[in-house]
């Protein structure tokens, strides 16, 4: 985990005007007048901008924060806020699909309601639907993120070749990189949750594609894992691994070692969500990388896209600055900060008419999410996080040669039908 501080600037207001400003007409908190913020974060390489922008806005406030990796933040938030240790704000997950997840979290009291926050009701309603608990708004969500083929363009016409837009040719294209002698996408499944998203990726057409309300009908009963085409999405992956569309040993891979391998062209590309881009051009500041769907079928038209709410920001319902919590949060949900954050994520805003320009790597993605040829992220409509730690760790097992692909689709039925 990352700590840091950044610098301060001398206050020329009181401390309490500092805080009255801009708070949203909220209740004072506990603070005492304090100006610094805790927060913990999950967004490692564009918070920071965020950060020293609110600084800048409000001169003489102190942001303590920490970023880390999505497993190491989900071990340690829960403990962290049961224990009275938490941060001020917080990264929480839309839905219900892994500890740092909103229901998770808002169901046992320790994130404080948002619903009267001014940014609350501009929600669109999909976004809206999975930052809430009950009727109530615990989550500042503000991208829009997706998952797919991102590719290094420099690394691509080196080596001849295109983004591929059928599974037939999907494959072929794995099978000349590796005969290149630069496989096609790092995969760093070292890190667990980096496991899941080439199958969401094969999942999104595979599964949704004749079956829109297939979520719908795992609810009532009615569809399994086991019994669906998550069968053949898995057996996609796997027929992947085995074409060698991936570096040598995922499983000996973190996420990390996984965007070098990507951005400086040792592999064409890297299947992850779009949030990676900004990460890959800190490695390498002179590439271009451009997110496309992965196909699965040989039919471009009946290809989808997962894409959905991204983390936001939650606030400790037992903040020690409850008043700078608000007011860093309404500043992460307004024009300038969320344009900050997608554009250093390479993301797309939750909210409307905030005047950002979407940059060219997300063309694609952007064209999905206008033609509704997209699905929600899977786990976070799924009834509790128990589920996806069983694919996670499943996927793994599967990997390294524990476990086979028909146990883990049981197994995740079985935690799935143990419901919230």
């Amino acid at each position: 985990m990352k700590t840091r501080t950044l610098p301060v600037l001398i206050a020329a207001l009181t401390a309490g005007a500092v805080l009255a400003a801009c708070s949203g007409g909220t209740k004072a908190g506990s603070d005492g007048g304090s100006r610094t913020l805790t927060l913990a974060s999950v967004d490692q390489g564009s918070v920071e901008d965020v950060v020293k922008a609110f600084e800048k806005a409000n001169p003489g406030v102190k942001v303590r924060y920490t970023t880390s990796g999505a497993d190491q933040y989900q071990q340690q938030i829960r403990t962290q806020l049961s224990s009275g240790t938490a941060p001020d704000v917080m990264s929480v997950w839309p839905g219900n699909g892994n500890p740092g997840a909103t229901h998770v979290l808002a169901e046992p009291g320790y994130l404080r309601d948002l619903s009267d926050q001014p940014w609350a009701a501009r929600m669109p309603d999909a976004i809206k639907s999975v930052a809430q608990y009950d009727g109530k708004t615990y989550n500042a969500i503000f991208g829009q993120n997706g998952i797919g083929a991102v590719y290094n363009q420099q690394a691509m016409t080196k080596a001849g070749l295109t983004p591929p837009d059928t599974w037939t040719k999907l494959l072929a294209f794995c099978r000349a990189a590796k005969a290149e002698g630069t496989p096609a996408f790092a995969l760093g499944n070292q890190d667990n949750w980096v496991t899941q998203l080439v199958l969401y990726a094969l999942v999104a057409t595979t599964v949704y594609g004749d079956d829109r309300d297939f979520d719908q009908r795992m609810q009532a009963g009615r569809a399994t894992f086991a019994q669906s085409p998550w069968t053949t999405a898995l057996d996609k992956y796997l027929t992947m691994e085995r074409t060698g569309c991936f570096q040598k040993n995922p499983l000996g891979t973190t996420y990390e070692a996984g965007q070098g391998l990507a951005a400086t062209g040792r592999t064409l590309g890297i299947i992850q969500g779009n949030w990676v881009i900004a990460l890959l051009k800190q490695k390498n500041p002179k590439g271009t990388f451009t997110l496309r769907a992965l196909p699965a079928t040989d039919d471009p038209s009946e290809t989808l896209i997962p894409a959905a709410a991204g983390a936001g920001y939650g606030v400790n319902a037992k903040a020690k600055n409850e008043r700078l919590a608000l007011k860093f949060v309404t500043f992460v949900m307004s024009p300038e900060g969320m344009n900050l954050f997608v554009e250093k994520q390479g993301g797309l805003p939750s909210l409307p008419d905030t005047g950002y320009a979407v940059d060219p790597s997300l063309t694609a993605l952007s064209q999905f999410v206008e033609a509704d040829r997209t699905v929600p992220f899977m786990d976070q409509l799924w009834p509790n996080a128990k589920v996806q730690q069983t694919m996670l760790s499943g996927l793994q097992e599967i990997f390294s040669g524990q476990s086979r692909p028909e146990k883990l689709l049981d197994d995740m039925d079985a935690d799935y039908e143990a419901g919230s």
